[in-house]
């Protein structure tokens, strides 16, 4: 089925791309949830990556400027820094679908902008961690937005103007039914070129609670969490949060095994939706002319530095991220090495769409990169022109109400995320707070880190040498290297529109 498939989207291009050009293209994005791609995430998507490694491209520097749900999400919408957008967290207090968002932020987001240029919007799946359903969030026609935080039963939807409960119905399976709804309908209504989609689909996997649809539960039951050199090794060389772990027992490695497996087995259910919308697009006489990406809010570890398993940190396993693209102007089995971030993807898509990038926002388009390696087709790996440094930026949320009972530590001690399941690992803290450069100037690849704790720690690695960032070089750097290291962040950390990218 997959070989034909893919039969079908290579005749498809070859002659429906040119009679569709012409009318202003469709986009599709997909969002998981804490999908990692470092430790082997996109595994788990063997018909989604069979699809991209034959129509499309795939990054391989793609990274949220936030390693957390609600500012990274908040960054994708608003293409800003969750220093402008102001989302520092994923609570209401921390910013989270807070006040603020909705009425300076929201209001000209994304969906917004293309709904006002004649994009009809769908939304399905996991919004913002705090949206409770009182309203739909402006810019989408059709709504279907998640209560909370990632569930996959027992959950409750806003479906437009009401709210429905399921109780047995798994997430992924209802909104890739939904989404196939509306892109039916969609096309019925509006031939093709009269007006076009905008489709948005946020699924809950990988995210915890880690639940297989009960058709895939155990298919990698064999299988164990990635033993990096990292993997349960303790590193007094990093801040005092990473640095202070002690050794995992073989009950938590037990547990981080389940969930490695748990994880891969949820994300099945998302390779089959990838399918299905590749499958209606082409049934529909809209695949030639329809953007498709693929990516997630933040990446994952599990077991990295003798840490349980979380988001949070400034390692590759948490801030990089999926990126998968296909489409019009979009080479085709490709490795993309530009440097992007998910802030990126929204002037890039405006762009795509024929609509003026708003000064506000912080990310840029690169879509003319794009467009310059699907011309020059002889390059296997493509690289980009620009100097560019990514910022990396996290506010611990740590405070009282982080505080659990049953693990020890006092309420003052503004811990978070510490559970008995992985005893009391705590994976957060109210100054677990830092500011990192990814730099990828004159042939580096580094990253330059600074965290607002009582030590002022740095952290500095070369990841050409030392891909899983096992030495900290912060004291191996030139004087001068550290000093424009320390202006730079000084200047991005409030950078707000084009001088971010300047």
């Amino acid at each position: 089925i997959i070989s034909l498939l893919n039969f079908i989207l290579r005749i498809t291009w070859l002659f429906s791309y040119a009679q569709d050009s012409t009318s202003p293209p469709n986009i599709i994005l997909i969002l998981s949830d804490d999908q990692d791609v470092e430790l082997h995430g996109l595994h788990p998507l063997q018909q989604t990556m069979q699809f991209f490694n034959m129509h499309g491209s795939r990054f391989t520097r793609a990274f949220t400027s936030t390693p957390i749900c609600c500012p990274s999400r908040a960054s994708l919408l608003s293409g800003q820094y969750a220093h402008n957008h102001k989302t520092y967290n994923n609570s209401l207090n921390g910013g989270c679908n807070g006040q603020l968002w909705r009425e300076q932020f929201e209001p000209q987001a994304l969906p917004v902008l293309l709904q006002k240029n004649n994009y009809q919007t769908f939304f399905g799946g996991k919004y913002l961690n705090q949206y409770k359903g009182t309203a739909v969030p402006p810019g989408w026609n059709e709504f279907y937005g998640l209560h909370g935080n990632s569930r996959y039963y027992n959950y409750t939807l806003r479906e437009n103007e009401k709210n429905v409960s399921y109780t047995d119905t798994y997430l992924t399976d209802l909104l890739i039914t939904r989404a196939a709804e509306f892109l039916r309908r969609t096309v019925r209504k509006e031939p093709a070129g009269k007006q076009p989609f905008f489709v948005m689909i946020a699924p809950p996997a990988a995210h915890e609670p880690f639940t297989p649809a009960p058709r895939h539960a155990g298919s990698f039951a064999d299988v164990s969490a990635l033993r990096t050199p990292s993997f349960n090794a303790p590193d007094r060389a990093k801040h005092w949060l990473v640095g202070s772990s002690q050794h995992l027992s073989q009950a938590t490695i037990f547990t981080i095994d389940e969930y490695f497996q748990k994880r891969w087995e949820a994300l099945l259910s998302v390779d089959e939706m990838v399918t299905s919308l590749v499958t209606i697009l082409n049934e529909t006489q809209c695949l030639a002319n329809t953007y498709i990406i693929y990516t997630s809010d933040n990446g994952y570890h599990l077991g990295q530095f003798a840490q349980p398993f979380d988001k949070r940190q400034p390692y590759e396993t948490d801030i990089k991220v999926p990126l998968l693209i296909m489409g019009p102007d979009v080479p085709k089995s490709q490795l993309i090495q530009i440097p992007v971030r998910l802030l990126d993807l929204a002037p890039t898509i405006l762009e795509w769409a024929g609509i003026s990038v708003p000064d506000y926002m912080d990310g840029y388009s690169f879509k003319k990169e794009l467009n310059g390696a699907y011309k020059n087709k002889t390059l296997d790996v493509i690289n980009h022109e620009r100097t560019l440094i990514l910022l990396i930026e996290y506010w611990g949320e740590g405070n009282d109400d982080t505080y659990n009972p049953l693990c020890p530590g006092q309420r003052h001690d503004h811990l978070a995320q510490c559970t008995p399941a992985v005893e009391c690992r705590c994976q957060d803290a109210w100054n677990n707070t830092y500011a990192c450069i990814r730099d990828f100037r004159f042939n580096l690849d580094r990253i330059f880190c600074e965290f607002l704790d009582n030590d002022h720690f740095e952290e500095a690695y070369d990841l050409a040498e030392d891909p899983y960032q096992l030495k900290n070089i912060v004291n191996d750097l030139f004087p001068i290297e550290k000093a424009t290291y320390r202006i730079l962040l000084k200047k991005l950390v409030k950078c707000a529109g084009k001088e971010c990218s300047d």
